[in-house]
């Protein structure tokens, strides 16, 4: 047993470890159940717990969630809906989000796979200011994919 402070309390019992936690109003806590015999400590565990939450929560703000988002085009896009489109990759990739590019295809559409690669690279081309390619264009069944980082 280990008291609050740290001290080596020796070998006790169970009843009397749960006495001497209870005489300085803690909780008795197994630490280490693996060892002969188990090692058990006198600690609050409200307090130990809320520590231990207040320093995930800590690690949690220091860490940056990467978020994809997905932008989805055909091979025959418009120029205004294209331009619509690359507006908003802009802003993901200033928001410092990776944007993935799929251009999708349909029946005969498969035919014309170099008009979605000269699309997407027509797509990295107006987006090189705010980001970078990290996958170039990629076949993945009936679609082309593209995945850009921010810079």
């Amino acid at each position: 047993m280990i008291s609050a402070e740290g001290q080596q309390l020796g070998i006790m019992s169970i009843y009397d470890a749960l006495n001497a936690a209870r005489q300085e109003g803690m909780d008795l806590v197994e630490v280490s159940s693996n060892s002969d015999p188990p090692v058990c400590k006198v600690m609050d565990y409200g307090k130990y717990k809320y520590q231990a939450s207040k320093k995930m929560q800590e690690g949690k703000k220091k860490s940056k969630s990467l978020q994809i988002k997905e932008v989805r085009l055909r091979p025959h896009t418009d120029e205004h809906d294209l331009d619509f489109k690359i507006r908003s990759m802009k802003k993901f990739l200033e928001k410092k989000d990776k944007v993935k590019v799929s251009v999708l295809f349909k029946g005969r559409e498969m035919a014309y796979m170099d008009a979605g690669r000269a699309l997407l690279e027509r797509v990295a081309q107006e987006v090189d200011q705010e980001g970078a390619v990290e996958q170039p264009p990629t076949k993945e069944g009936w679609r082309l994919t593209m995945v850009l980082v921010p810079k």
